[in-house]
């Protein structure tokens, strides 16, 4: 006895406007890690970054600038680099509207949010190549508490920048970072 294959037939509409896969979603596990890197108890408790709503934005923009540093440098992966970016515009558009921000001015907050992370990932990547100076960069840009310098956070950071430097890009777009 031969077991019959059901075919089921696809309805000609699903077939026509069906949506393509978002490329974005090949990166949210990255996303995802970059959030969970930038929660890690150590930027808050060893290194004097305020744990307020604007030092952790602080701590997402600044591990996210090293991500993006990272893929920035394989010309392969900068379309990735965008999509990242996207992500993070999307999931900040997401915390404004959750936090009561109005349609009418949700673009100007991200309008603002992107240009912060623009300024903070020139400022980093010259600060880890060690074309300035990171500390100034950090002090700049993140929010410490009152009797902390940016010297701890700097030095973890140039070990996370370090650690992806030497990752498998695969594993980095993977969200497979080891900490």
């Amino acid at each position: 006895m031969t077991a019959e294959r059901t075919i089921v037939p696809m309805n000609l509409l699903t077939r026509l406007f069906r949506s393509p896969p978002d490329p974005r979603e090949a990166l949210r596990p990255l996303w995802h890690r970059v959030v969970e890197i930038s929660r890690e108890p150590e930027w808050y408790a060893q290194c004097g970054v305020a744990d307020t709503v604007a030092g952790r934005f602080d701590m997402i923009t600044a591990v996210l600038a090293v991500a993006l540093l990272r893929l920035e440098r394989d010309e392969d992966c900068r379309p990735q680099a965008s999509l990242l970016t996207e992500l993070f515009v999307e999931d900040m558009d997401g915390q404004l509207r959750e936090g009561g921000v109005g349609d009418i001015v949700v673009g100007k907050h991200i309008g603002r949010l992107m240009a912060s992370l623009g300024g903070r990932l020139g400022a980093y990547r010259a600060g880890l190549a060690g074309e300035a100076s990171l500390e100034e960069a950090l002090r700049r840009n993140v929010t410490l508490l009152d009797d902390r310098g940016p010297d701890p956070l700097a030095q973890r950071l140039r070990a996370l920048a370090g650690q992806l430097d030497t990752a498998d890009i695969g594993e980095v777009l993977a969200g497979r970072i080891e900490r």
